[in-house]
């Protein structure tokens, strides 16, 4: 019966799209940048009569952005992006970059169209070379760095430059538009992008550099420790030249070890380093032509656990969604307990008693009219239980709201869909509130103090061109929203720095300093941190216990090759990786490391302690040592405790792993497999 129902509307949707199609006037747009005009867009059936019905209106696919080749881009904003139900809408088209774009439309009813816009690029309007030094050193290298402006005001880095000097014996410009200073005197360096020209003044003068000193605190470090360099640029009396630029390099002879690596390691222009292998390597610093060099022994990190599987239990017939475990109230207390989600199935949530790590067991199972459960959360007193809506068949998604204090018998209590009827993601509970990730593009705030009774109070949405949402997580009154393309953004939505939770749980939080003017009703942003890749699915927030760094990990989700096999039960190749932004100065957030498991794809994270749940579909769960500062490539720096790859015969895909989350709970890691359900494990000392 469902096969056939599938067909049936399958059958209809192709007779739809053949029959129903798009006008647009003009047929063709061009428009330049900072500039918007309107097309007049009609659905239409055989005979040109208007039909009936919304449609949807997007740019298409940037090259290179999302996390799926037809993801929708961002090169054009459009207003509205959703029309009424008249068949017919007038649309103001912005370009937010030059080149052949594409406006696409598609219908409640599958129907789709799509029409080219063309967006000459802007002229060069000016150079700013602010930037380049007025004076420079005889003997030093020197990056000329310029921008280069466009009539629309943007920072262009697609024009091609030609830069000569006036002298090329006093100093001279390489194809990487690099600045030797060879002698005394004064060149003239003339820049041109297009018709625009600049030419200023470089002054080369005697480099009072004699020596270079260099120093650090210790002289044995582990892999993945990093090393700060002291270094400075003295005179032949030892002054400091504090003007003489330094550059800092490396060398190293490898320890080799049980796989033959070579010596590796990263170094950044600030005189941070970082070793990939052991082995003994040499820091050198120069200025000019001065040089000094140091020694420093790196050993192995050392951290490899056993990791050994306690219990597990099968779910085959159909993919398993995110987890959550919770200690039981009531009669229950002193059980332990786990609710998974479901993907691409019957609208199912399930339920279990984990009390016995070993023996895993469904005890109860709530059916709601959806395709996806994709989302469980329980609220922090164990009462109320929140599953997310996608698919359901009377379009009337959202979220529904469970009385989880006894798990053996789950009861809904309420459905809340009131604008929700795009479908609902990701959800999270915090302080007798939901935040629902709505349809995609906005967060909603609703309140369910009674149960029976949620409304909404507020909502949090993006004002940028092309804004999306895929998840929200929340601690200590901040709201963590992982927004593709527009990365991370904190938001204020009852934080404050008096909190002595923050300061027990997570340790010192600079967002919290400027938290106190947010709340439900009046959602305040912070910060934020952009992707331009478009591919930030996950945020979990974190202060380092071994530093006080204040981090939040920026998580991807990319499948190159389109959703089709993970749809259709068969292996997909997602890649992508985690991104540790230093937050410690909100104002100017910066990314210290990224941890990429070459082979697999990221999903979701946790931390606890100075430790890493990481979730990488056919990579399995990674447990990874994040104690000590954070640079660099983390994969290669031998900090991986251990890795667990959750597979079973019987699985949807059998032997094949597709780990979703993790999540940590008193001395056990819990996690959940897209292909053969919940997982039970534990690392050994």
């Amino acid at each position: 019966m469902i096969k056939r129902f599938f067909q049936l509307n399958a059958i209809l949707s192709a007779a739809i799209i053949a029959q129903d199609k798009f006008i647009f006037e003009p047929p063709q747009l061009e428009v330049e940048l900072g500039e918007s005009k309107t097309v007049i867009i009609k659905l239409v059936n055989e005979k040109n009569a208007l039909v009936k019905s919304s449609f949807s209106m997007y740019s298409a696919h940037d090259p290179g952005v999302g996390p799926t080749p037809d993801w929708p881009g961002t090169s054009l904003s459009i207003n509205p992006r959703v029309s009424d139900g008249s068949g017919k809408t007038a649309v103001a088209i912005k370009p937010n970059r030059s080149g052949k774009l594409k406006l696409k439309v598609r219908s409640a009813n599958g129907a789709i169209g799509e029409m080219t816009v063309l967006v000459p690029k802007p002229s060069v309007k000016k150079l700013d070379i602010s930037e380049v030094p007025s004076k420079v050193y005889v003997g030093t290298f020197v990056p000329m760095k310029f921008k280069v402006i466009d009539a629309a005001n943007n920072v262009r880095d697609d024009v091609k430059l030609s830069i000569s000097s006036s002298d090329n014996k006093k100093g001279k410009i390489d194809s990487f538009n690099t600045f030797e200073a060879k002698r005394t005197g004064t060149v003239r360096v003339t820049v041109k992008a297009e018709n625009i020209t600049q030419t200023f003044k470089i002054k080369i003068v005697s480099n009072p550099v004699r020596q270079v000193s260099i120093g650090f605190q210790k002289n044995e470090i582990r892999t993945g420790d990093v090393l700060h360099i002291k270094a400075k640029a003295l005179s032949a009396n030892g002054s400091l030249i504090e003007d003489a630029p330094l550059d800092y390099a490396y060398f190293g002879k490898a320890g080799y070890g049980d796989y033959g690596l070579p010596a590796s390691g990263y170094i950044t222009e600030d005189g941070r380093f970082v070793a990939e292998t052991p082995g003994l390597y040499t820091l050198v610093v120069s200025s000019g032509n001065f040089s000094s060099q140091k020694k420093v022994n790196v050993v192995s990190r050392n951290v490899k656990k056993e990791i050994r599987m306690v219990g597990h239990g099968l779910v085959s017939n159909v993919k398993s969604g995110d987890l959550w475990v919770w200690p039981g109230i009531g009669k229950h207390k002193g059980k332990d307990f786990a609710a998974t989600g479901s993907i691409f199935g019957d609208g199912e949530a399930y339920f279990w008693d984990v009390s016995d790590p070993e023996n895993l067991k469904i005890i109860d199972t709530v059916k709601v009219d959806a395709r996806n459960v994709n989302d469980v959360k329980v609220s922090e007193d164990g009462k109320i239980g929140v599953i997310t809506r996608e698919g359901a068949s009377n379009r009337k998604n959202g979220f529904v709201l469970l009385d989880v204090s006894d798990p053996y018998d789950v009861k809904i209590i309420s459905a809340f869909n009131d604008d929700l009827t795009g479908g609902v993601h990701n959800t999270f509970i915090y302080d007798n509130h939901v935040y629902a990730v709505n349809n995609g593009r906005k967060y909603d705030i609703i309140n369910i103090e009674d149960p029976k009774n949620p409304f909404r109070v507020g909502v949090f949405e993006l004002n940028t061109a092309g804004h999306a949402i895929h998840d929200v997580w929340i601690e200590n009154g901040i709201a963590y929203s992982s927004n593709w393309r527009d990365g991370i953004v904190a938001v204020d939505i009852g934080g404050s720095t008096s909190n002595e939770k923050e300061s027990s749980d997570i340790g010192y939080n600079p967002l919290l300093l400027k938290a106190g003017n947010g709340s439900p009703s009046n959602p305040v942003q912070l910060a934020s941190f952009p992707d331009f890749k478009g591919r930030n699915h996950s945020a979990f927030p974190f202060s380092s216990k071994s530093t006080g760094n204040f981090y939040i990990i920026m998580g991807d989700e990319v499948f190159p090759n389109g959703l089709e096999n993970l749809i259709n039960n068969k292996p997909s190749q997602p890649r992508g990786g985690f991104h540790f932004i230093n937050f410690s100065d909100p104002e100017n957030p910066v990314e210290d490391a990224a941890y990429i498991v070459p082979e697999a794809g990221s999903h979701n994270q946790w931390v606890y302690g100075d430790v890493l749940l990481a979730a990488f579909y056919q990579g399995g769960i990674r447990i990874l040592d994040i104690s000590g500062e954070l640079l660099g490539d983390l994969y290669k720096q031998e900090r991986e405790i251990g890795y667990f790859l959750p597979q079973h015969r019987e699985g949807i895909i059998p032997n094949a792993p597709m780990v979703w989350g993790a999540q940590p709970y008193k001395d056990y890691i819990f996690l959940s497999d897209m292909n053969s359900g919940l997982y039970c494990i534990e690392i050994m000392d």
